[in-house]
Formats: structure tokens, sequence, C-alpha cells
């Protein structure tokens, strides 16, 4: 390690007097920083690397020099006796009073990853989106307290066991599904990156870790279910107004924060002359381009709020009127308003040969894949039927 001071000439003010810095170099890297004095370039000698004179001024900058020295060295001898591998960067936090990058907590690094999200909320992230990895950050507190007894644990002890031991934790004390636990795990580990690209860890200790695999099964209202459905008239109003809103989204995809949502202002006439939705999905903030089926059409029409297209409903309360429906119609199978959203990507259009793009495109997702991965299935299932029909043939 060397120390090296130097004149920034381009910062001199108007008395003449030009600022000092102070330059660690250690494994041909530098750390450049301002100690805060301001001196007569004139009287500076960088060979001696101190300032001529026996001014009292040169005596106190002498000194204020010597003293740096003394403290970086001492920080530099620290670091050396601590065993760890360190760079300048280390050994310039150590100098300042700081913690190294390796000395960082979990909870404490997310808590700092937190705050700079929190920045971006409503710019490039929603805040639903900060929620859920707020939410991740106390499950390490929780979890931290659980099995280590204390209440931060340090982000360089990091393994791939500690991941284990993590799921367990959630599987016997949170008692959550394993779809969940992949979600809270793929969050989480999403820090973790952020904190290897950021140097307070050297590698990703989680890079072998694989999720275990879930076996999704998508379901959805079949032909004949959703024509009983749509041909049933509810002499109940509420019942009728749930029915007409899952159809509604059964031949849109709408998820149920949009069908609340949906104005008379985002519907537009297309390029085609059809009515088309036009809006903006809050999950992925991506732009949603429907085109309005007849059926669609048909139920729109039956409603004439002022802003919004229906009226209002919680979404609790419409998924216990669902509930209601399936009972009554003799639906033998778990009606959600999310089942309205598959049953549109799988009934409505996997089933009439509309191709994987378009579904994934009118679904809004924020990727192919995540259709591919939702609806593979689907598709395998419409392959099956064909094949039966040619082997008939």
């Amino acid at each position: 390690m060397t120390i090296l001071y130097l004149l920034n000439k381009t910062k001199t003010n108007k008395k003449r007097l030009t600022p000092l810095l102070c330059r660690i170099t250690y494994k041909k890297k530098r750390k450049t920083f301002s100690i805060k004095q301001f001196i007569n370039h004139d009287l500076w000698d960088s060979k001696k690397q101190k300032l001529l004179g026996d001014s009292e001024t040169s005596q106190l900058v002498n000194k204020q020099l010597s003293l740096i020295n003394n403290k970086i060295n001492q920080a530099f001898l620290l670091l050396q006796i601590q065993g760890n591998d360190f760079d300048v960067e280390d050994i310039y936090r150590t100098f300042k009073g700081g913690k190294l990058h390796k000395d960082q907590s979990v909870v404490e690094f997310f808590q700092n990853y937190l705050n700079k999200l929190k920045m971006l909320v409503d710019i490039d992230i929603k805040q639903l989106t900060w929620n859920k990895f707020y939410y991740i950050k106390n499950d390490m507190s929780e979890f931290i307290k659980w099995k280590y007894n204390r209440n931060d644990y340090p982000l360089k002890k990091l393994n791939h066991h500690f991941l284990i031991e993590l799921e367990f934790y959630y599987k016997t004390v949170k008692h959550l599904k394993q779809i969940t636990i992949n979600k809270k795990v793929q969050r989480f580990k999403k820090v973790i990156r952020v904190a290897v690209a950021e140097n307070y860890l050297d590698k990703n200790p989680f890079i072998l870790h694989k999720p275990k695999t879930v076996k999704k099964e998508v379901v959805f209202l079949n032909t004949e279910e959703l024509s009983k459905l749509e041909n049933h008239v509810f002499t109940q109003k509420r019942l009728q107004l749930v029915k007409n809103l899952f159809v509604f989204s059964c031949y849109t995809g709408l998820p149920y924060r949009e069908l609340m949502n949906l104005k008379h202002s985002n519907i537009t006439k297309g390029f085609d002359e059809n009515l088309w939705i036009k809006m903006k999905r809050e999950k992925t903030s991506k732009n949603l381009s429907i085109p309005l089926l007849p059926t669609a059409v048909e139920v729109m029409s039956l409603y004439n709020e002022e802003v919004f297209i229906f009226p209002r409903i919680s979404n609790q309360r419409y998924n216990s009127y669902l509930k209601e429906i399936a009972a009554i119609l003799g639906i033998n199978k778990n009606l959600t308003t999310h089942m309205a959203r598959r049953t549109f990507a799988s009934t409505v259009l996997l089933y009439n040969d509309v191709p994987m793009e378009v579904v994934s495109e009118l679904l809004g997702h924020s990727s192919m894949k995540v259709t591919q991965d939702s609806y593979g299935k689907v598709v395998q299932r419409k392959i099956s039927l064909e094949m039966e029909k040619l082997k008939k043939k």
C-alpha cells in the first residue's frame, strides 16, 4: 500500500489556495479523496510530501498529514490482522470508521436495498412490488431470530445451507405451499445478486440452488361450463352482476383490478372499426390492447355508469358470490375472479387456434415465457384432442 498527497489545481479558489487530495494505492487500485486542507501550492513539496516553511500553517498542515498517514496505516494493519481479503475501498472505509462491505449483514443490506427501491415507486415499479420485497425483509428478520437467535446474520456467511433452512422454516413454521416459497426465495435471491453486483459478496452463495418444481394445473371453464354460465339468468341482482362481470372477463382476459378500473375512456374504435380496450396493466405496467368480442360488447351494453363501465364490487365479495354461482349451476370447480382470465386464455383463445404469442400479448404478460409456463399444457391437451379426431378419420 502507498499513500500519496497531490494538489487539485483545477479547484484553486480566489485566495489562490489549492485543495490537497490523498490517494491510497493498493493492488493496482486507487482511492482518491479530499482531506479538506487548502494550501498555498507554491509551498508544496511533492517529493517530500509536505508543506515548506516554518509558519504555523505549514506546521499544522504537516501534522495533519502525519496523523492521516498513521490512521491509514492502522486501518491497513487492522485489515491484515483480520486475515480476510480486502481492497482499497475497504482500507478507505476502515480509515473513515465505516463498515466494510464484507461486514454488512443480511437484514441491514436488505433495508438499504428497500430504501433505494422506495425512490423508484411510481417511476419504475409499483408500490405493490416494493411491498413484496418489504415482506421478504421481515421474513429474514423472523427466520434469523428463529434459527440463529440473533437480530441479523453476516452476508459473508451466507451459503447454500442457509437457503435450505429458510425453505424448511417456510414449510414448518409459516406453513406455506411450495409455489409461494419459490416466489419468496426468488425475491430474496434477487437481492443477494444485487449484493454480489455491488461487491458486498465475492460470489453468489446460492448459485447452485434450484427451486423445487411445482406441478401447477391451470383450472378453467370448458366450453359447456362457460355456455351454462352465460345462458343462466339469476333473479338476484348481485349474482347477475357478478355473472356478467365474470363473463366479460372470460371474453377479454381482464384481471379484477383492471376490470374495476375500466372506464368509458378506455374503450376506443380501432383501425379495424371495431371496439378495443386500451389501458395499462397495473401489475406489469404493460399496455393492453384487447379487441372486444360480441359477447363482451353485449355485457358492457347492460350498464351505464358515469365514469367506470361496471358497478364497483370488492374482490372478496366478488369471489364469495362466485362460490354461490358455482353451487347453483353445479360447476364443481373453485370459481374465482382469476379463473375468468384463464378461461379466456384457454377455452376462448388457445382452443380456437389463437397463437401463443397473441395470447401472451392479449393477457399483458411481461414475457412469452410466463404464458408458456402457465398454458403450455393447455396447448398439449389441444394437440391431443386434434390427434384423437385424426385417429377417427
